[in-house]
């Protein structure tokens, strides 16, 4: 099937997330359920209504067959089920599978989730050894490289290349909080400045501790649908109008680049998909596992000239209200991450702004937006486009 078909194939009618922060009694299957109940509810579906499921991975469920295992827990017996174990990308990912299930006639309403109780369910010395369970088994692990080592060295390289100063780069979290203040269910309600940043707990140079993302337990959700199913649904349909992925490595020491990765790819094939480009998005959901990469996918998308993006974090134009707002949520640095769920929030996000209503969180006018999933280390990517009318 062309690429060129799934525009206007989808619509999201549904979205839901948990609660989140610290929840204590509450499992990893039990955040997801909470989030996909919340999601029928925007719809008015009920559960035997979904006929396709999809979820990504858990380190905290003891679970195999996870999509299987969800289906099992929220009591529905779909004709089209899969986990996919894409890292951080999984959701957007999810999404195109979805769409291309829908089109084929595979399935017609499909529910994707994914989240995990990470604050509450893992240890510390867990999270630290998932940290290291990461790089190549004999050319990298060995060395004791963790994920924000790997992160780390991107930063470095472009630092170098570009002459990024540590005090501009402070400016992304900083902002970023400043976003997730203005959102009733974000994980951090404590607003910091970029010298917060820049005195927090160094963790691998040049990345401190609130350079790096949450560890939150949450679940996010979202119902997807044909056009034709939506228009009897309740819930505001939010059509999909391009997607497309890219997959350079898995290993860092195979990449092709230290500062430029699959983004430009994926993003081409979302924006020929939808007939548009960069200058036509009024808001960007970026992922931002570690402060360096939505700089690096801002400028991989299109969204800024290649080593300048740092600017539209220091100018203001990445708040809410400014020129191109970023990550209106909080993204994963202040709103919540938990596995697969932190790239779904900038999902559940986007048709949220896509919607309106949302306050002093609003972007005003928000007609087009743009997000980004990447998993692995910089590895695996899907950039998807979304509106509020089909083109």
């Amino acid at each position: 099937m062309p690429d060129g078909t799934l525009r206007n194939s989808v619509a999201i009618v549904g979205v839901g997330e948990s609660d989140i922060g610290k929840v204590p009694g509450m499992t990893g299957l039990g955040l997801n359920a909470q989030a996909a109940m919340r999601a029928l509810e925007e719809t008015g579906l009920k559960p035997s209504d979904i006929d396709g499921l999809l979820t990504a991975y858990s380190f905290t469920e003891p679970y195999f067959m996870l999509g299987s295992v969800m289906c099992e827990y929220l009591g529905i017996k779909p004709r089209f089920n899969a986990s996919v174990i894409v890292g951080g990308g999984s959701p957007a990912v999810m999404l195109k599978h979805a769409a291309e299930a829908i089109a084929m006639g595979q399935a017609e309403t499909v529910l994707i989730c994914a989240g995990e109780n990470r604050a509450t369910g893992t240890s510390r010395d867990e999270a630290v050894a998932a940290l290291l369970a990461v790089g190549h088994p004999y050319y990298e692990q060995p060395y004791g490289f963790s994920i924000p080592a790997f992160y780390a060295m991107i930063a470095q390289r472009y630092m170098h290349k570009y002459g990024l100063s540590r005090e501009d780069l402070a400016h992304v979290p900083a902002v970023t909080r400043a976003n997730a203040l203005l959102h009733p269910n974000a994980h951090m309600k404590k607003p910091i400045t970029p010298e917060d940043v820049l005195a927090s707990k160094p963790i691998a140079d040049p990345l401190h501790m609130l350079d790096c993302c949450l560890i939150s337990d949450a679940g996010g959700a979202m119902i997807v649908t044909s056009p034709e199913r939506a228009k009897d649904l309740k819930g505001q349909p939010i059509y999909l109008h391009g997607i497309g992925e890219h997959h350079t490595h898995e290993h860092l020491m195979c990449a092709p680049s230290l500062t430029e990765f699959g983004a430009k790819e994926s993003s081409r094939i979302a924006y020929d998909m939808a007939g548009l480009g960069p200058q036509d998005m009024d808001f960007a959901e970026l992922y931002d596992c570690f402060s360096i990469v939505p700089v690096l996918e801002f400028e991989e998308l299109g969204l800024g000239k290649e080593g300048e993006g740092i600017a539209h974090w220091t100018s203001g134009a990445a708040n809410v209200g400014g020129a191109l707002p970023i990550n209106t949520h909080g993204g994963m640095l202040s709103h919540a991450h938990a596995g697969a769920a932190g790239g779904l929030f900038g999902i559940v996000e986007a048709v949220r702004q896509l919607r309106g209503g949302l306050g002093a969180r609003q972007v005003e006018g928000a007609e087009v937006g743009i997000v980004h999933n990447e998993g692995g280390i910089l590895s695996s990517h899907c950039t998807l486009i979304l509106g509020r009318e089909p083109r």
